[in-house]
């Protein structure tokens, strides 16, 4: 046991012990005018009675998703979740469940995640997968540098990245985060005024380590021109996508054009959105890419009696201990939700998946056309096709529209100036198969009433 001093209380024991002689002095290195002095505001001490009755008062004051019509996206996506995959992912053996080590005692949650592997692989069209990864953002920066560690230049050049410069600014800001302390330079590639990637600009990329691109764009546009680019960067940079993984029940996987690194927000799949997480991250690539490929892999095997046996393979130990030598410092993955998404694919199978990607498809669809009929908004990219979302040009600022919405009991789209500052007059609008017609109709009337006031 460890030796008490006489006498004192737990904080004069603690001060002693780092030879200071008050918690003022322990604080005397912040300064004084951000320093809060006196108590804590909090009140007085409740019954747990009066605890629950004020926790239902507060949560009485907060709106749950689907309760008014919803048109904000720009990365997370609701869209129905059968029963079941809650029911099931609650089992008290996939809910305690962390990533397996011992596949003695695991194999019934390592044959889940290689079920998980498999599907993944097939949606995407590549060959392996991980376990998942943290989520799309770090999925991305994750095979930026894996594309650098395999492509990399001598060493008196600078390694180079181009990134599609339509990347969200959140995304930019974690993949530059990844880049900044490997040297590694980042460069963007050039989009036209429809939206789509300017291919000349591609060119500049060849002999590039990597070039990223998101298919839809972030603007929603289903961007034609990408399964040129492989063609024009050559078998020595790598082609990462990124991709919106409900799409693919209708849209060509990456890896059938090319693509070397596919990465992706798993969320759509069978992880319903909440305040800003768990997400899970979609990782797949080619072999050329296996051993230098961040998190882990679950492979099957043959066990000493000849069964069937599941375990963590190609992993090296570096990425758990000796975290220095490491390709990638991710050494967790999001198993629970990942699993989630594994649930989804399963229920809904290859035509569940088309039906769903169409009825997001088509819901798009329908409220383009609707929204063609107000003179006064604009769809500066109306030619291209989309899915789930595209992008509206207001005659006043998008600000202004989106607290009239919220007046009308509406949740507006994003405010594309969040990304891009002088686009104050934009909004991106989303819709999924949880948007009814009844929805598009009151965004419609809503968006009529408001033109109208503001262009009188």
């Amino acid at each position: 046991m460890v030796d008490q001093l006489p006498n004192l209380g737990r904080e004069e024991e603690m001060l002693k012990e780092m030879g200071i002689e008050s918690m003022d002095s322990l604080f005397a290195d912040v300064p004084e005018p951000v320093r809060m002095i006196g108590d804590l505001p909090l009140p007085d001490a409740q019954s747990e009675e009066e605890l629950l009755a004020d926790a239902r008062r507060l949560l009485g004051a907060n709106v749950a998703l689907g309760d008014q019509p919803s048109f904000l996206g720009a990365g997370l996506y609701r869209n129905f979740i059968p029963s079941s995959v809650f029911q099931l992912v609650t089992r008290g053996e996939f809910l305690t469940s962390y990533t397996p080590y011992q596949p003695e005692v695991s194999q019934g949650m390592l044959q889940a995640m290689w079920e998980f592997q498999s599907l993944v692989s097939e949606l995407i069209g590549m060959p392996i997968t991980n376990l998942s990864l943290y989520d799309g953002s770090t999925a991305a920066a994750e095979a930026i540098t894996c594309a650098v560690r395999v492509h990399n230049r001598k060493a008196e050049q600078k390694d180079t990245v181009y990134i599609s410069e339509l990347t969200p600014p959140d995304r930019v800001s974690v993949i530059h985060n990844y880049c900044q302390g490997a040297g590694i330079e980042i460069k963007k590639l050039k989009h036209d005024n429809n939206g789509c990637i300017n291919l000349e600009s591609v060119h500049e990329a060849r002999g590039s380590c990597a070039v990223y691109v998101e298919q839809p764009n972030p603007l929603g546009i289903i961007d034609e021109g990408y399964p040129s680019i492989k063609e024009i960067i050559g078998e020595h940079t790598a082609l990462i996508v990124g991709v919106q993984p409900v799409s693919l029940g209708l849209l060509e996987a990456p890896g059938h054009y090319g693509a070397d690194i596919v990465i992706g927000e798993g969320q759509p799949l069978g992880s319903p959105i909440t305040g800003g997480g768990p997400l899970y991250g979609i990782f797949g690539c080619t072999k050329p890419y296996l051993r230098l490929m961040p998190g882990r892999i679950v492979g099957r095997s043959i066990d000493v009696d000849g069964k069937e046996a599941y375990c963590l393979t190609l992993s090296t130990r570096e990425q758990h201990i000796r975290r220095h030598r490491a390709t990638s410092n991710i050494c967790t993955n999001e198993t629970l939700i990942a699993l989630m998404g594994a649930m989804h694919m399963s229920l809904l199978g290859p035509e569940g998946l088309k039906h769903l990607a169409i009825r997001n498809m088509a819901a798009c669809t329908h409220l383009k056309r609707e929204l063609s009929s107000i003179e006064s908004i604009n769809q500066p990219h109306h030619q291209q096709a989309h899915f789930n979302e595209f992008v509206v040009e207001l005659p006043e600022q998008t600000t202004s529209c989106l607290a009239f919405l919220e007046k009308d009991g509406i949740v507006g789209g994003f405010n594309v100036s969040d990304w891009y500052p002088e686009k104050s007059n934009q909004m991106l609008l989303t819709v999924t198969d949880q948007t009814s017609k009844d929805d598009i109709d009151r965004l419609v009337q809503s968006l009529t009433t408001w033109t109208a006031e503001v262009t009188a």
